[in-house]
């Protein structure tokens, strides 16, 4: 695999300097040349300035974050980064490159889950090319390339994982509530496809989550009926010990002495009391618990 490696080129300015130095020799060379009639020293001259013109192909200018890849009949040189006006052999292929960090907002995947279930997602990337020479030569369009990898990735994170752990309570991480684990497994994914193209992710995060539409209406039901079970099993809870609690307390300040028959009676009108949706209507009773 190829890797990158720096090239020194030389300062524009520099040679913009020798240029115009030797563009006033072969002036005054042709114009002597043509003076004293002497045909061989114009031709040469001429040839000369051919020459010159042919070497100011080598004048380039880089950027900041901006790169050339230099390429001498399809052999790789190096890469240059030198900011500013540059200048190289006027042979070498100069293919442009840029080090400016990117952004990549993925579209809106249709995939199953760990369990099946249908569920869209997105995500978005802040890339960079880190190694130009991978990136321009051993891909065929890094571009392209980051787009069809990162779409691999998310279909793969969204099959290793459940959407939320109502089906599976046991899941350790779920790609609704483990966000930040979730976007730590995606990116380190990412730098491994990634990598053979000289690309690094800087950060990559899920940008979109959702049940696909066929069965979004299902699930909030579903989870509004989990919800609900899950609120009620905490009101018995909560009234199974306040009721224990109170018949404790009448038992150690021996306040009332109650039966078995009058306990479960108090017991059945606590667990109406608390766990009933509307508020109780008390009912005074002037005579016995029997009458």
């Amino acid at each position: 695999m190829i890797q990158e490696k720096i090239y020194r080129t030389f300062s524009g300015y520099l040679m913009l300097v020798i240029h115009l130095v030797s563009l006033a020799v072969i002036i005054l060379l042709f114009a002597n040349a043509a003076a004293e009639g002497q045909a061989g020293t114009a031709i040469f001259s001429a040839l000369l300035f051919g020459v010159w013109l042919f070497t100011l192909l080598g004048y380039f200018i880089n950027n900041p974050n901006q790169s050339k890849v230099l390429l001498l009949f399809g052999d790789y040189v190096g890469t240059a980064r030198e900011i500013g006006l540059r200048w190289t052999n006027p042979f070498y292929t100069k293919k442009h490159i840029s080090l400016r960090a990117r952004n990549f907002n993925g579209h809106t995947l249709k995939v199953n889950d760990k369990l099946g279930n249908p569920i869209e997602i997105a995500a978005v990337l802040v890339w960079q090319v880190q190694d130009t020479a991978k990136a321009m030569l051993e891909v065929d369009d890094f571009n392209q390339y980051v787009v069809i990898q990162s779409e691999a990735a998310v279909r793969h994170l969204a099959n290793t994982f459940p959407y939320d752990n109502i089906e599976e309570e046991t899941a350790g991480i779920t790609l609704r509530a483990g966000a930040e684990q979730v976007n730590m497994l995606l990116e380190q994914e990412l730098n491994e496809r990634l990598d053979r193209a000289g690309i690094h992710i800087l950060e990559a995060r899920i940008s979109h989550l959702a049940y696909a539409q066929e069965i979004a209406g299902a699930m909030l039901q579903r989870q509004q009926a989990t919800a609900v079970v899950a609120a009620r099993r905490q009101i018995v809870e909560g009234a199974v010990g306040m009721v224990e609690m109170a018949l404790e307390k009448l038992s150690e300040k021996r306040i009332v002495e109650l039966d078995e028959e009058r306990k479960a009676a108090m017991v059945s009108n606590l667990l109406v009391v608390l766990c009933g949706e509307k508020s109780a209507h008390p009912i005074v009773n002037a005579g016995t618990l029997h009458h």
